[in-house]
């Protein structure tokens, strides 16, 4: 199937490993020229690297999505070497799991700042170019998690609060032709949940409570990344796809 995203071009925050990674692939394989945008300078140009070798069109631009003057060297790079931006794909996000009694002001703050004040910069910096084209695709990953999770209380509300940034978004640019909406991953195979000490038993637990048996890849956020990035996603915004397996609470 023809997407139409063919030689237009994406931003994905947060994509030099993990669920990043995987959409900013599919979107390259859809021909789309993809900017990795990452705080890990050796990661992102690991990842670039990877997509040309496979005939991709890849450029790495190491981003704080935090600080607005990062966000606005990606942006003008961005349209610097591919001359606009299309698509933007917010996935940069980071969580600080504790109970509420035993959370910082710090551990809210950088949950905040990165998952919700970075898609906020983001949207931001690219709107204007959107707009001016009259098309554009804004994508912001979620979670599951928006419905609340023990220990999430500062997570769960920076994802809840990207649903609504999106709601919002829909209704201001759809007379420029753009698009806004969120994929809600569920529990997903990723380096980082990998890594957790809790792993096996906080897969176990997510396979058991979803109506389909198997632990979700980051491929299967790609693909529905990839779909609402596209032609035939025209006449959807401000809408919420959750890939959970079909869990939901």
């Amino acid at each position: 199937m023809d997407l139409g995203i063919e030689g237009k071009t994406a931003i994905v925050t947060g994509s030099a490993r993990g669920l990043g990674r995987a959409i900013a692939r599919r979107l390259a394989l859809e021909g789309a020229h993809v900017v990795i945008s990452d705080i890990d300078e050796a990661k992102a140009n690991e990842t670039a690297s990877e997509l040309k070798a496979m005939g991709l069109s890849a450029h790495p631009v190491v981003t704080d999505v935090t600080r607005a003057a990062d966000v606005q060297h990606l942006v003008d790079e961005t349209i610097g070497i591919f001359g606009g931006v299309h698509i933007l794909v917010n996935n940069a996000g980071i969580p600080r799991d504790r109970y509420l009694v035993e959370m910082t002001e710090d551990d809210w703050d950088v949950v905040m700042n990165v998952n919700l004040k970075g898609a906020f910069l983001m949207a931001r910096a690219v709107m204007p170019r959107m707009i001016e084209q009259r098309w554009g695709r804004v994508i912001q990953i979620s979670s599951r998690a928006h419905f609340g999770n023990p220990t999430q209380a500062n997570y769960a509300a920076a994802k809840a609060g990207l649903i609504g940034m999106s709601k919002a978004l829909a209704q201001e640019e759809g007379r420029y032709g753009v698009t806004v909406n969120c994929v809600a991953p569920g529990f997903m195979q990723t380096e980082m949940v990998e890594a957790l000490p809790t792993y096996e038993a906080i897969r176990d637990k997510a396979v058991r409570l979803q109506p389909l048996k198997r632990v979700g890849q980051p491929d299967d956020v790609a693909h529905a990344v990839s779909f609402l990035a596209s032609e035939c996603a025209s006449f959807i915004s401000g809408e919420v796809l959750h890939v959970t397996g079909g869990r939901f609470g």
